[in-house]
């Protein structure tokens, strides 16, 4: 189906506003609604937060004319729900405010949605048009795609190296980061575990740094902590068992709850990370930030079990160390930001999409 520019205008604006809850919505999509009226903007919403009320009732909510919804088109970035979660139906709330005509940008593969939404509307004598700005709707809600699809969460490596080539010096006075990276470049670290609902390292990272892994540097929620560490040898007092945020570890011992700590056994023998991905999506988790180690990060990379990759090349030199990654191969070119000297590089895994 074509559709015109304005149409596409208007999604646009809708993703632009579900792009606010990014960070705060798990384990729901990201979502943004306007209502338009004879070419305007007349009412805009998002859902913000988990549990509470849904893009569309949020844009039907605004419009402070609610004579002018009948013939007006209600726009979102994904189907409207037509089942009890949380919240009640949206299908329902949109047949009851007299809109007769809604725009989707892509179905929703949620098995309890799935094209029910839509077919619930158009039983009602709404016109649905379905399928505009297809490609940017699922790009904005790639984790929530990830975890329905592929049945694991999605997967951001991200490292920090020196400009030769290190992760870290060989030896170490205290288990504390060496920084490699500038404020400008940690302070976006801290914002991408913000969007990110978990953040993910080996032991010997959490043995040798003792990293907190929060957002002290950027406003926004810290993710939860996921630990693998077969004999449990990082200690409960190390600055990732803090009380502030849920810490999940994986362990060759008995699974057991302490706290706010949950243990997870699996068998490191044989498959070790799917095993921890599955576990993480059966648990809710759509994405997850791997910022351990070298033979973490290498891991995944072996295992082709990544989404995106961002790596962070600072100024320093070691002249020795601790080598990062480089048995990865990116088929595409990355996309490259300066950061007041440091270099980004981001690229995405096309093999995994």
């Amino acid at each position: 189906m074509k559709f015109g520019m304005s149409s596409s205008k208007f999604m646009n604006k809708c993703i632009a506003l579900a792009k606010q809850g990014l960070g705060n919505t798990y384990p729901n999509p990201l979502v943004g609604s306007v209502v338009v009226y004879d070419g305007e903007v007349i009412g805009t919403g998002w859902h913000q937060k988990s549990g509470e009320a849904h893009a569309e009732v949020h844009s039907i909510n605004s419009v402070s004319n609610k004579s002018l919804l009948a013939d007006s088109t209600l726009y979102v970035n994904l189907e409207p729900c037509s089942h009890h979660g949380k919240t009640p139906p949206c299908t329902d709330f949109i047949i009851q405010s007299g809109i007769r005509h809604v725009v989707v940008g892509m179905q929703d593969p949620f098995i309890k949605v799935n094209g029910r939404g839509i077919q619930k509307l158009r039983h009602a004598g709404v016109h649905v048009d379905v399928g505009i700005e297809f490609a940017a709707c699922r790009e904005l809600n790639k984790r929530f795609v990830t975890t329905i699809e592929k049945k694991r969460p999605y997967i951001i490596l991200k490292w920090a190296k020196t400009a030769d080539g290190f992760l870290a010096p060989k030896t170490k006075t205290t288990n504390e980061p060496v920084w490699i990276s500038n404020i400008l470049s940690r302070t976006l670290a801290h914002k991408w575990r913000a969007e990110e609902q978990s953040i993910l390292i080996g032991k010997q990272t959490a043995l040798d740094d003792n990293p907190a892994l929060t957002t002290r540097l950027h406003k926004g929620p810290s993710p939860i902590r996921i630990l693998i560490d077969p004999n449990e040898e990082v200690s409960r007092k190390a600055k990732l068992f803090n009380s502030d945020q849920k810490v999940i570890v994986f362990t060759a011992n008995e699974s057991r709850t302490e706290d706010h700590v949950e243990y997870v056994a699996i068998d490191f023998s044989e498959n070790g990370l799917e095993q921890i991905l599955s576990t993480l999506s059966q648990k809710g988790i759509q994405s997850v930030m791997i910022e351990g180690g070298s033979i973490t990060l290498q891991h995944f990379i072996d295992s082709g079990l990544w989404d995106e990759a961002r790596v962070i090349t600072g100024q320093e030199k070691f002249g020795d160390g601790i080598t990062a990654p480089n048995k990865i191969s990116f088929s595409a070119k990355p996309k490259v930001t300066n950061l007041e000297g440091d270099v980004l590089k981001q690229w995405v895994n096309h093999l995994a999409h």
